[in-house]
């Protein structure tokens, strides 16, 4: 951005620089020629100020849903470890009341 800027500015001081003050016709041509130069650059300047803007809100976009899986998956991953928990504790009293009945011979 810079570049086109200081390009522009160059082309601008060149232009001007290199016209004679009889030659009225080629300095308004330059000067047009610059200016429209300008415009150019302007407008590709707000083309792409646009373009990143737009961008950067896609790129929030995408974190923002990349975090909310991520929540997700993490929720699940919680009730699925209590979940196995659950049965883990519950197979243990299992096998705990099973060699209680074999120990004590019911």
């Amino acid at each position: 951005m810079k570049k086109l800027i200081l390009s522009t500015v160059v082309l601008l001081a060149l232009a001007l620089s290199f016209t004679s003050c009889r030659d009225t016709k080629k300095a308004e041509d330059a000067q047009e020629s610059v200016e429209q130069a300008v415009e150019d650059a302007t407008e590709a300047v707000e083309e792409t100020a646009e373009d990143a803007a737009n961008a950067a809100e896609e790129a929030a976009d995408s974190v923002k849903e990349a975090a909310e899986d991520a929540v997700d998956a993490a929720g699940e991953a919680v009730n699925d470890a209590a979940d196995a928990a659950g049965e883990a504790v519950d197979n243990a009293a299992n096998a705990t009341k099973d060699k209680i009945k074999e120990v004590s011979g019911h």
